[in-house]
């Protein structure tokens, strides 16, 4: 597959553009801050619906306008695929797919595939545990696009959630309201176990990837693993951070192996787990969270060293960029 064709309207810094491509590399060549990145984030948006550099859809927009508009033409051997993606300041964004009726954004999710590496991906090995979070599920929902439902029921309970428990800070929390917590714990708790269980797998899936690139990078002398640790298994400190010393990690002794449980046996995990802090969320008006320590290193070293994120392949170039996957 790669990329024929990117029209941009609206999109950041470009009021209109128009691109054409040819099968092989392509390099954007300019000065700094002409937009070359831009063209990268359109096409990794339309990828995953997200950016690697904002948190929210406002910023793509340009000044002063109330939507953005990223259309792509995509070649895979004799068939080409037409995407459009609108992207609305006041409401929900829409798609086509070939020109055809509006669907909703995430129904094109896994019709284009990139990869993409930026200076901002630092922050896997660098960064709080919500930034790995994020990277596996936006790579979950490009191989498998229905977990793009699960990861928006998660988010939508898990709001109505917060804004209950809040209610708890401001003294308006009555029995109904905790009754109320009882359904909205049932929701989210399945919605996590199915999220969770899904990204045991990838993480799995990863480990040879991980570890042969590891290998091209280094001497060969050193493995690499990734290890996924959550809150469920009791293996982590109460602000979700990993020990801070490998004998705290030899004192906390082995941590339940959470890859042999089912979705509702996880299901079931999370909901003793809201139980259990109930009392403590409602005291400081704050949610619970399914908080992970990443472990991305070599088994004999339970911790990551600052410079192992220092190593470091040279490239063609340091800009980021994305490129559509060959499959």
């Amino acid at each position: 597959m790669y990329l024929e064709q990117l029209s941009l309207t609206d999109f950041r810094s470009y009021a209109q553009v128009d691109l054409s491509f040819e099968p092989g590399v392509t390099v954007l060549v300019g000065s700094n801050g002409i937009g070359k990145t831009n063209l990268m984030e359109a096409v990794g948006y339309l990828a995953t619906l997200s950016s690697h550099r904002v948190s929210s859809d406002a910023p793509l927009l340009r000044f002063g306008t109330e939507r953005a508009l990223i259309r792509a033409k995509l070649v895979r051997g004799e068939q080409s695929t037409v995407l459009e993606l609108e992207i609305n300041s006041s409401r929900a964004n829409r798609a086509r797919i070939n020109r055809s009726n509006p669907v909703r954004a995430r129904d094109i999710l896994g019709i284009c595939q990139t990869v993409l590496f930026a200076p901002e991906d630092l922050a896997l090995v660098k960064g709080d545990p919500s930034s790995r979070r994020r990277f596996l599920d936006e790579l979950l929902v490009s191989l498998v696009p229905r977990h793009a439902a699960t990861r928006s029921d998660y988010d939508r309970v898990l709001k109505q959630r917060n804004a209950l428990l809040k209610s708890a800070r401001a003294g308006k929390f009555t029995s109904g309201h905790e009754a109320t917590l009882d359904v909205w714990d049932q929701h989210m708790a399945r919605a996590g176990a199915e999220l969770l269980h899904a990204r045991l797998e990838l993480v799995e899936r990863l480990r040879p990837h991980l570890n042969n690139a590891y290998a091209q990078l280094t001497d060969g002398s050193k493995n690499a693993g990734a290890i996924y640790r959550s809150t469920l298994q009791g293996a982590l400190e109460d602000d979700g951070a990993a020990p801070a010393s490998a004998a705290a990690v030899e004192t906390a002794g082995p941590a339940e192996d959470l890859r042999q449980l089912s979705v509702d046996e996880l299901t079931e995990r999370y909901v003793q787990a809201f139980a259990s802090s109930r009392r403590k969320e409602l005291e400081r008006g704050s949610p619970w969270s399914d908080r992970t320590a990443t472990n991305w290193n070599s088994p004999s070293a339970p911790l990551l060293r600052k410079g192992t994120p220092r190593t470091v392949k040279p490239g063609p170039c340091a800009c980021p960029c994305v490129w559509p996957r060959t499959t």
